[in-house]
């Protein structure tokens, strides 16, 4: 089992976005940045998590695109203002990927590997046996352990999940939980 302290400038965070950093809108998309809202502490997370991992990557299914009921652009805006926050507090997001297939078995849409892929190719360093995926729903796991990554969930969404379901490695209340764990070491 990986231990946090193993974890160093080697490694790589995967996030899932909605659910996360900012809050899910339930049976419904963010389609616009005034939508958009940062759980608490989120920011400082990012900045925490900023200086323990080499590469922050964001992978996020992003139905609504595919479905016409969220614009581009506006998804390109959200990422864009997101990233241009969590940069001006510190942090960083090296890249942020997004499905907006509608097909469940795209290899591209989670739980397939697709985006991690897509991220390798990017950045070459990345190895998914040094990768860790924090995600708020089973489906993030799944995509976890299709990479080989360490899985880490995150309960604000559906804290209904078991802690002991074998898909999550770790199971926290928040983003902040799991990154206040790099600074008790």
């Amino acid at each position: 089992m990986i231990q946090i302290k193993n974890i160093n400038k080697s490694w790589t965070l995967f996030l899932d976005r909605d659910g996360v950093i900012n809050h899910e809108k339930h049976n419904d998309y963010v389609h616009k940045w005034d939508e958009f809202v940062f759980y608490d502490n989120a920011i400082e997370a990012i900045k925490i998590l900023s200086s323990v991992f080499n590469r922050i990557i964001v992978v996020t299914n992003q139905k609504g695109v595919g479905k016409g009921l969220t614009l581009l652009e506006d998804l390109e805006e959200i990422h864009d203002k997101m990233k241009a926050a969590i940069t001006n507090a510190g942090g960083r997001i090296d890249e942020v990927y997004f499905c907006p297939d509608l097909e469940e078995n795209s290899p591209y849409r989670k739980p397939n590997p697709g985006m991690g892929i897509k991220a390798k190719v990017q950045f070459p360093e990345i190895d998914f046996s040094k990768s860790v995926m924090v995600g708020n729903t089973l489906s993030d796991m799944e995509f976890g352990r299709n990479l080989g990554a360490f899985t880490v969930f995150v309960a604000t969404t559906r804290p209904e999940v078991s802690k002991e379901d074998n898909r999550i490695d770790l199971y926290v209340d928040t983003l902040y939980q799991f990154a206040a764990k790099f600074t008790n070491q």
